[in-house]
């Protein structure tokens, strides 16, 4: 770039209403994070990095670092979230061509307790004004690729395939074998993706095997499916559907990558991190019929599963074994918690951390994530005989599932999620969605595949789709 990156945050009077964030999703090209009626949204773009290999977090850290060391920042509102922005997302493996990528937007709208901001950025010489930001966010509302617009926006109801553009992503093959008959909308049809469901069911039963040879002592796998709806893709409305019904969950959406994940890789706020560890899984829908309240169905099957508690044990190890080095205290709790989501029940563990200096500065979010990805909840451990048997029995270029998505500022604070319970859309008609689990000993793999229609189901029902 040669001219200055600038800023300007100035307080959003006037538009504070039950709704939050949310009431901003009204374009199929918002850059989205949102959880329960706070975060950012993004418009418009006026600076792109994108990376691959190994090397791909460290150096959109220092891509994001160089941006914003001369830049002209002009913040009345001081928050995390306010001055300089970027929304990311990253390709799980090293190995994979996708192209990890940060994302300056024109235009950023953000929300706190109850505190209302907009940044306008650009690299332009003109004068920045709180009157040209608000002109500017009005003409990203109101000229959209929806026809929508602020005003106009109606309350969520019931989910239903849309009729407006997406945002292009990777396109890959289709697939033509139907796996399964369940209700679609209007007209949409549902596909296997890189194996059949029986297949994928003998890569389980494989996993378990080399588990048991004591190579490995966990491994999760992740499969795929297609939906292609005639009636086009609103991502819009998808968003909008899971901010609504997932408000525990951080609804996310970078560049045709869209979902609502439970899952808190790291959240930098000065030198404060914090992570939600999930892992043990069960289907909300295995409760019917059951005597008593269904969180005591929960605690009881799920809490005290043997395998459920070792699956979540080994991804709580891996993260703070990993956050270790870069702290100087840290809080675990001893027990998990059931966190209660519309389709499952998780156990979760959430870790504080007092960050470190190192080497003179304390660690950035891409820095912390460059130590931390991928997880034994998304991977497996060990790391590296987890991920080369992903790339053997998975078949599978998992792209930007499982890897982070989130935000970062100037001033080094930042959220990233970990991209699950999502899709990618890859064309105006076509979503491929992903699902995985956690694979230990005693997995059962009619079990974990009836585990991944309930981790397709947000997604699917967010498209209209009833599984």
């Amino acid at each position: 770039m040669t001219s200055t990156f600038r800023t300007l945050t100035v307080p959003l009077d006037g538009k504070a209403s039950p709704e939050g964030l949310p009431q901003f999703l009204v374009r199929d090209d918002v850059l989205c994070w949102t959880r329960r009626e706070a975060g950012l949204v993004g418009f418009g773009e006026i600076a792109r990095f994108t990376a691959s290999g190994p090397e791909r977090f460290l150096e959109a850290d220092i891509w994001w670092r160089h941006l914003v060391l001369e830049a002209d920042i002009t913040d009345s509102v001081e928050l995390p979230g306010t001055g300089p922005v970027a929304f990311g997302s990253f390709a799980f493996s090293k190995k994979s061509p996708f192209e990890s990528r940060l994302i300056v937007p024109e235009i950023v709208v953000g929300v706190r307790d109850g505190r209302y901001w907009l940044t306008q950025l650009t690299v332009d010489d003109g004068e920045l004004t709180r009157e040209g930001a608000l002109a500017a966010l009005d003409g990203w509302l109101s000229g959209g690729s929806t026809s929508e617009t602020l005003q106009m926006l109606p309350t969520p109801a019931a989910p239903s395939a849309g009729d407006g553009t997406s945002p292009t992503g990777s396109a890959t093959a289709r697939t033509a074998v139907v796996v399964r008959p369940v209700p679609l909308a209007a007209g949409a049809t549902l596909h296997t993706g890189s194996l059949s469901e029986k297949d994928w069911m003998a890569a389980v039963a494989a996993g378990v095997e080399e588990i048991r040879t004591g190579a490995l002592e966990k491994l999760v796998l992740a499969r795929d499916i297609v939906a292609t709806l005639p009636a086009g893709v609103s991502t819009a409305k998808v968003l909008r559907e899971l901010a609504q019904r997932y408000r525990e969950c951080w609804t996310y959406g970078v560049d045709g990558l869209v979902g609502a994940t439970p899952e808190m890789l790291i959240q930098v706020e000065g030198r404060t991190a914090q992570a939600r560890v999930l892992a043990g899984t069960l289907d909300r829908r295995d409760a019917h019929g059951e005597v008593g309240i269904p969180m005591e169905y929960a605690e009881r099957v799920l809490a005290g599963s043997e395998k459920q508690r070792h699956e979540h044990e080994i991804a709580i190890q891996s993260l703070t074994s990993q956050l270790a080095p870069f702290s100087e205290a840290m809080n675990a709790h001893d027990e998990p918690f059931i966190l209660e989501l519309p389709n499952v029940w998780h156990l979760a563990s959430d870790v504080k951390a007092e960050l470190a200096e190192v080497e003179g500065h304390v660690p950035t979010c891409l820095a912390l994530i460059n130590a931390l990805h991928p997880t034994a909840a998304v991977c497996g451990t060990p790391t590296l005989v987890a991920g080369a048997l992903i790339r053997k029995l998975e078949h599978l270029d998992r792209g930007p599932y499982a890897g982070p998505v989130g935000w970062l500022d100037a001033a080094g604070n930042g959220e990233w999620g970990i991209a699950l319970r999502g899709a990618v859309i890859e064309d105006p008609h076509t979503v491929r969605l992903y699902a995985g689990c956690g694979i230990v000993d005693g997995s059962q793999p009619e079990a974990e595949l009836a585990e991944t229609w309930a981790k397709f189901r947000p997604m699917l029902e967010a498209l209209g789709i009833r599984s």
